[in-house]
């Protein structure tokens, strides 16, 4: 495994500058995600850290050793791509061999490391078939082992699991943050999938416009969002538009707005907001609870517009008279759905589910 420093790392093609003065930390043997709306710069990050794209400034650091023009056969990382570029003539072991072959590793030990590799990812019965006889989850467990085999230093995995149907998505996820963890793998995954980033990440980087907006474990940049753009990017929220009227104690917010009053306490807790300020609400839909009766504050009231229900979870939306949008809720384990278009309630969150946002 291996740490990972990189400092002021800017990348360029022809005019569009895809990174920008960049800095980020990965631990050793850290399981760190890479989000982002597309165009945003994750995947020219990976291929600068997999030394496939040279940067214009700025340096990579693995461990101590500066590896920023260091070509990636020297790097010893290891890269998984959205195709699995398998060879389709080889069989399973020969696809799993090919990157020891090309270092010159003595047979009898491409032989055993093969082997082991295919073991990791329970692929071991399969080393003779022929890759067109695979399903694509298994050739996906072949295109990781293919990477494993070579022992990298880190292990980088560019939308791998884009491919699979849902419930071989799930299935793999798991198996590959068990293999990381279990063989002490620095891993660096690029995924557009929220929900894969949020189950398996140790850390995760959102980037926008080839800068990093927010690093954080999981809960932490989905309950806290420092801005707009991470709160809508990761899971669903609503967004109220306010201005701030009072701060108390520990930077508690009260907030006005056209749709009521609200308190809530900023995302960024390095933000010191202004009374005065306009400022955005961001409230998750399963956040909200649903009532007939109208709350002091902390509430919206709209019409139902829509209700869909799905056994565990059901979804409302409520048209309000303050905003053309609808408000999103979703209620976990419902007693009873209310059906009734046009019935007039009020969706209430708990201050600690407010976040306040920077308006701009």
């Amino acid at each position: 495994m291996v740490s990972i420093r990189i400092r002021g790392l800017t990348k360029r093609f022809g005019e569009t500058v895809a990174l920008k003065g960049l800095d980020l930390d990965i631990a050793a043997g850290e399981l760190f995600f890479l989000l982002g709306p597309s165009g945003c710069g994750k995947t020219t990050l990976l291929r600068a850290i997999a030394g496939f794209h040279l940067p214009e400034e700025g340096t990579i650091q693995f461990d101590d050793e500066d590896v920023t023009q260091v070509p990636p056969h020297k790097r010893e990382t290891a890269m998984m791509f959205q195709s699995y570029a398998l060879w389709p003539h080889l069989n399973v072991f020969r696809n799993v061999a090919f990157g020891l072959e090309e270092r010159k590793v003595p047979k009898n030990e491409i032989k055993t490391r093969v082997a082991e590799a295919l073991d990791m990812v329970k692929m071991g019965d399969y080393a003779q078939r022929k890759i067109n006889q695979l399903s694509g989850g298994q050739q996906q467990r072949v295109a990781l082992a293919r990477a494993l085999v070579v022992r990298p230093r880190c292990l980088m995995l560019d939308e791998p699991l884009s491919n699979l149907d849902a419930k071989l998505r799930i299935e793999m996820r798991t198996e590959i943050r068990r293999i990381c963890k279990e063989f002490g793998l620095t891993a660096i995954y690029v995924t557009h999938d929220q929900k894969e980033a949020l189950s398996i990440a140790d850390r995760m980087a959102i980037l926008d416009d080839g800068h990093i907006v927010q690093i954080g474990p999981p809960e932490e940049v989905y309950r806290h969002p420092h801005t707009p753009t991470v709160a809508s990017f990761i899971g669903e929220t609503n967004f109220i538009p306010g201005k701030i009227s009072e701060i108390g104690k520990e930077g508690v917010c009260t907030i006005d707005s056209a749709a009521g009053t609200f308190t809530g306490t900023p995302g960024n807790p390095d933000w010191r907001p202004e009374v005065g300020e306009k400022v955005i609400l961001s409230i998750r839909p399963e956040c909200f609870s649903i009532s007939s009766e109208k709350p002091m504050q902390n509430a919206v009231a709209g019409q139902l517009a829509e209700s869909v229900y799905l056994g565990e979870i059901a979804h409302y939306a409520l048209r309000t008279d303050s905003d053309p949008k609808t408000i999103h809720i979703a209620e976990l384990n419902p007693r009873r759905v209310v059906r009734d278009e046009g019935q007039t309630l009020h969706a209430t969150a708990d201050p600690h589910d407010i976040v306040v946002l920077p308006a701009t």
